[in-house]
């Protein structure tokens, strides 16, 4: 089978959806061109707000071609969100668990049988300042080298503007309307990468080459240019705990000084 059916969940699901996305949201949607005819392959989405999956699935089913997106586990536990998940065929992301590696053998089954599957290679929402893609995971970068299957970099923006993802007020700003905007690219070339041992080195390499497609299209959305090294998440978190521990050092050096001088003078 080349193409998935869109049946009877994902149908219910864009009833639900979008009607409200329609009436709520002006659309600008580019590249669907790139989306191809018939296959499997993979999109690899850019995440900076908790609607844009609601954004991007709008116009990746207008499109014929619906996507499976890998989804956290926990999603498929919440009442109704977790029936319409299973009924329109999302994967489930077990993470931290024996589990975890599940959602990649279910996406390279799923692009083998044809169909597309959706990845947000960050893994989270971007915590760069500015909202540009950060570092990504490797997991998009193993199920392309093993399927070498069509990789379609897609980047959006503007639900950021109607819920910004870590507001203190999880308060969602739907006037003046905001325009939702999704541009997919032609296919990332990684052909060069192909029957090369997948080493930690060589999927790190893929996976910022797929970043690089996804934010060289956020910068033609927004108009701007991306900062030249994207945030890495850890690397803040590293450096975040080096200037702590400096701080946390320079006050116990100071608290000794202190200490030492009232000796003195105690003399």
């Amino acid at each position: 089978m080349s193409r998935r059916r869109i049946g009877f969940w994902y149908r219910l699901a864009a009833v639900i959806a979008k009607p409200p996305l329609v009436v709520f949201f002006k659309r600008d949607w580019r590249g669907m061109e790139h989306i191809p005819a018939d296959g499997g392959f993979i999109t690899a989405v850019n995440h900076n707000s908790y609607v844009d999956p609601l954004s991007y699935a709008h116009w990746q089913y207008n499109t014929g071609r619906v996507p499976r997106l890998l989804a956290k586990a926990g999603l498929f536990k919440v009442p109704f969100v977790g029936m319409i998940l299973r009924g329109t065929g999302q994967i489930p992301v077990y993470r931290e668990t024996a589990n975890a590696l599940h959602a990649f053998r279910a996406a390279v089954d799923a692009i083998e049988r044809g169909e597309c599957v959706a990845f947000y290679p960050e893994g989270t929402l971007t915590r760069d300042p500015d909202m540009w893609p950060m570092t990504g995971k490797s997991g998009v970068a193993r199920v392309a080298l093993e399927t070498k299957c069509p990789v379609i970099p897609v980047a959006q923006w503007g639900a950021n503007l109607a819920m910004p993802p870590y507001a203190k007020e999880k308060k969602v700003r739907l006037f003046p309307r905001k325009t939702l905007t999704v541009l997919a690219g032609p296919p990332v070339d990684l052909a060069r990468f192909h029957d090369k041992e997948p080493t930690p080195e060589l999927l790190k390499e893929v996976t910022e080459v797929i970043m690089a497609a996804i934010t060289q299209l956020l910068e033609q959305i927004r108009g701007e240019k991306a900062p030249a090294t994207p945030y890495d998440p850890r690397q803040a978190r590293i450096e975040q705990r080096r200037k702590a521990a400096e701080s946390s050092n320079s006050r116990e050096s100071g608290g000794s000084e202190q200490a030492a001088t009232s000796v003195e003078d105690d003399k």
